[in-house]
């Protein structure tokens, strides 16, 4: 059975399963090498437009399978950290994925399984989700990249009781304070994350793309926005897809984009 599904619909969602459930989904060096062969297919697919990501059963991801480390035997600290670091740069590689990523966290969200949730463009959850980075309470340092994704999405206040308590935050919590964009009754999670995936895949394709560039340089200030933008902007307007834009906006249709 495979540890990574991969299911296309017609509209260019492409929505992978994290599909261990009998170990709420933890993160196998299996299914790590799944997940960087997938990164680097959707990197090349033109007709992939959105990707969402979930778990399969009850949990959404409770992080790296660390079963191994009880059983270690000389691994030496340079070891650890190479095994780690290439562990951590294999899941975030969705982060260089150039079309929009949307995490739908179904249930427990633990550790690396809720920094890989973090590192998508888009979060939603469950409303009674949990969602938690317990690093410290196993004696750990926080991993994949925790300590720059949670300051990131929560801001600087949270980010440190979340992580320096290991505490648990629901999913209704981490909406109401700003952590993830909206949570949703357990049962309407993803067919409302559904209709959000959807909706960013019917945009044009380009444009997408470039805006998403631009949110993710994190303009330093209002001059460099600007520059950005006279150059992105123009590249759209010499595009197929903003002449189908305009052409359906007034023939009140639903545009047809194509990506050129």
């Amino acid at each position: 059975m495979s540890e990574l599904l991969v299911e296309r619909d017609d509209n260019g969602v492409v929505t992978l399963t994290l599909n261990r459930p009998d170990r709420r989904n933890s993160m196998t060096e299996g299914m790590t090498e799944q997940w960087q062969r997938t990164m680097a297919e959707l990197a090349k697919d033109r007709l992939a437009r959105v990707v969402v990501v979930t778990g399969a059963g009850s949990a959404f991801c409770s992080g790296g399978d660390m079963s191994w480390l009880a059983e270690r035997g000389t691994e030496t600290v340079p070891d650890l950290r190479d095994r780690m670091l290439a562990f951590y740069r294999a899941w975030l590689s969705i982060t260089k994925l150039e079309i929009p990523t949307i995490a739908a966290i179904n249930g427990p969200a633990v550790g690396a399984g809720f920094c890989l949730a973090l590192a998508c463009d888009l979060v939603y959850a469950a409303d009674d989700a949990k969602l938690l980075v317990p690093f410290t309470s196993l004696g750990l340092h926080p991993g994949m990249a925790a300590t720059y994704l949670l300051p990131r999405a929560a801001g600087a206040r949270l980010a440190r009781e979340l992580l320096l308590t290991g505490r648990t935050i629901r999913g209704d919590e981490a909406a109401s304070r700003g952590l993830i964009n909206q949570s949703f009754a357990n049962q309407d999670l993803i067919s409302e994350v559904a209709t959000i995936a959807t909706m960013i895949a019917g945009n044009a394709p380009v444009a997408t793309k470039l805006t998403k560039v631009a949110l993710n340089q994190e303009h330093p200030d209002l001059e460099a926005a600007l520059r950005w933008e006279s150059l992105a902007q123009p590249v759209t307007m010499a595009s197929a897809d903003m002449l189908e834009g305009l052409a359906a906006n007034r023939e009140r249709r639903r545009p047809k984009f194509t990506g050129t």
